[in-house]
């Protein structure tokens, strides 16, 4: 006898300030998937998991006390207010002036502006840091060892790295660049330019051969 049973990410609590009480509303599962994609992007642009949970039910469910979003989220209090503090200094969320003291989320679009460009003073600053750095790193003793050639392999993790790794690779090629990728590979690598980049190369005296499993999908990125 198989029983199926709900998935509690399916079901969302909320206060209603006017009965006082907490109602259980069951949310469509259809977004999820949007949602997580949305949690990911501001993971990546520096916000821990629970601030991005807070500020995600903030955004979404309106102004609240930190007391109700602690208990929508099953936050322990202190840490709910540290991280609605936080998420204030960033711009991302702000207090409404009344007693009880509530807070309010920044609008969805804005809130991306601001992270997106404190990301990019970040790389600023580094990228003015770079020679610095690489002074700094070439100031130091040079340690005698054996220049023993040797086979090396790396194992990269993440869009990102995967697709910095391949274009390092295409571009440090002399005569030829052979590639095995998998569907999703595929698909990343469309999104991303550097089919765009592969076929460009191909134009030139670079060789280039690209192997994959054929199917309705790879054929869709590849014609």
């Amino acid at each position: 006898m198989e029983l199926s049973v709900e998935k509690p990410e399916s079901v969302m609590k909320l206060y209603d300030e006017k009965t006082g009480t907490w109602r259980f509303v069951k949310t469509d599962k259809g977004p999820s998937k949007s949602m997580e994609i949305v949690e990911k992007t501001l993971r990546r642009l520096g916000l821990s998991k629970n601030e991005v949970r807070v500020y995600l039910y903030l955004a979404r469910a309106g102004e609240h006390k930190a007391s109700e979003i602690s208990e929508v989220l099953s936050l322990h209090r202190t840490e709910t207010y540290r991280i609605l503090r936080d998420l204030e200094k960033r711009g991302l969320v702000s207090s409404v002036f009344e007693k009880p003291l509530k807070f309010i989320a920044t609008p969805f679009e804005k809130a991306l502006d601001i992270l997106i460009e404190t990301k990019k003073m970040k790389i600023n600053l580094l990228e003015k840091k770079k020679g610095k750095l690489i002074s700094l790193w070439l100031s130091f003793p040079k340690l005698e060892v054996e220049n023993e050639r040797k086979e090396v392999f790396q194992i990269l993790e993440g869009e990102e790295q995967i697709n910095l790794k391949a274009d390092e690779i295409l571009s440090a090629t002399k005569k030829e660049f052979s590639i095995f990728v998998s569907e999703c590979e595929i698909a990343n690598f469309y999104h991303s330019g550097f089919l765009d980049k592969l076929e460009k190369t191909s134009k030139r005296n670079l060789k280039v051969r690209l192997l994959a499993n054929y199917s309705p999908k790879s054929c869709f990125f590849l014609e």
